[in-house]
C-alpha cells in the first residue's frame, strides 16, 4: 500500500543554463529537477529549453518534476505583471516539460496584512487556477515567508496553515495547492508534523529543506532579535525526522518529488555546495 514511488531531485535555475547544469550534476543521482526561474522568465524559449532538457535526461530515469517562478504577482507594478504573464506562459509550457506542476509564491499586496490580500489573490489566481485546470495543471504555493510577518511583507502570503485556509476560502479550487518544506515552519518555531498530517493530501511538492533552531539561543536572547536562532539546512544536517515526513507523505498518497533546495545551508554552501547536496540526496533516499 504504501510503495508508491518518491523521487529525490534537486532545483535548478531557469535563469541561468539550465540545461547545462542538469548535464553536469545528473550523474550525482538526482532523480528529478525543479525548474526554477525568479520574478521574471527573462525571455527563456521554453519550447526550445524543453526540447533541450528533455534530450539532457535521455537515457536516464530522472523527470522534470515542476516548473516555478518566485515573485509578487498580486501587486499593480511592471514587476507583478511579469510574473502574471510568467505563471500563465509556465502553465502552458508545463506539457512540454512533461510535468503537471506550476509553483510559486502566491504573492502579497505589499505592506498590509495577510487579509487584506485575499481578494486581490482570488482576482488574479483565479483565472490561472482555471487556465492550469484546462491544461491538466496543478498550482502549488510555496509556503515562504520572505521574512514577512501577517501584519505586513513582500512577496506571499502562504506562509501557514491559517494562511492557507484563508486561501482555499476565498478560491477552493482542487487544483491548488501547496509546495511544502518543514524549514519555514521550524523558523518559525511550529512543529511542521501535525501541518503535514492534515494537509498532506494537498501537498503536491517538497521542497528538500531543513533547519536547525538553536533553542539555547531562543532561550536568552528570543527570536528576531540581535542574535541567529535557526538556520535553514540541507536535509540531514537540520533537526526534521525525515523518516517520519517521508512515512506521512507516503500514507497521504504523495507521489511527487522532494527536490532539494541548496544554497543556503551555513556550512554546505560555496565549494561545498554540492557536497551538501549529494549528501542529502543519498540522506533522503535512505
Amino acid at each position: 500500500m504504501f510503495q508508491q514511488k518518491i523521487r529525490i531531485g534537486t532545483l535548478v535555475s531557469g535563469n541561468g543554463n539550465p540545461v547545462e547544469y542538469i548535464k553536469k550534476i545528473l550523474p550525482h543521482g538526482f532523480e528529478s529537477f525543479s525548474i526554477t526561474f525568479w520574478q521574471t522568465l527573462g525571455g527563456a524559449d521554453l519550447k526550445k529549453m524543453a526540447e533541450d532538457v528533455r534530450k539532457a535526461l535521455d537515457g536516464s530515469d530522472a523527470v522534470i518534476s515542476s516548473l516555478a517562478i518566485f515573485g509578487n504577482p498580486l501587486e499593480s507594478d511592471e514587476k507583478a505583471q511579469i510574473a502574471r504573464e510568467g505563471w500563465s506562459q509556465l502553465i502552458d509550457a508545463a506539457e512540454l516539460f512533461g510535468c503537471d506542476i506550476v509553483a510559486g509564491f502566491a504573492g502579497r499586496v505589499v505592506n498590509q496584512p495577510i487579509p487584506n490580500s485575499m481578494p486581490r489573490y482570488k482576482e488574479v489566481f483565479g483565472p490561472l487556477a482555471k487556465q492550469a485546470s484546462d491544461k491538466g495543471v496543478r498550482i502549488a504555493f510555496e509556503n515562504c515567508d520572505m521574512d514577512g510577518r501577517w501584519e505586513s511583507g513582500d512577496w506571499n502570503i502562504a506562509q501557514t496553515p491559517v494562511c492557507w485556509e484563508m486561501m482555499y476560502n476565498e478560491l477552493p479550487a482542487e487544483n491548488i495547492g501547496l509546495e511544502w518544506e518543514p524549514c519555514h515552519q521550524m523558523v518559525k518555531l511550529i512543529d511542521p508534523i501535525p501541518q503535514l498530517r492534515k494537509w498532506v493530501k494537498k501537498i503536491f511538492h517538497v521542497h528538500g529543506k531543513d533547519a536547525t533552531v538553536l533553542w539555547d539561543v531562543v532561550r536568552e536572547h528570543g527570536v528576531y532579535g540581535s542574535h541567529t536562532f535557526a538556520y535553514h539546512r540541507t536535509p540531514g544536517f537540520g533537526d526534521s525526522n525525515w523518516t517520519d515526513i517521508i512515512s506521512i507523505l507516503r500514507q497521504g498518497g504523495f507521489t511527487g518529488s522532494i527536490d532539494i533546495e541548496g544554497w543556503h545551508d551555513p556550512v554546505y554552501r560555496g565549494e561545498l555546495e554540492m557536497t551538501g547536496q549529494v549528501y542529502g540526496l543519498n540522506y533522503l533516499r535512505r
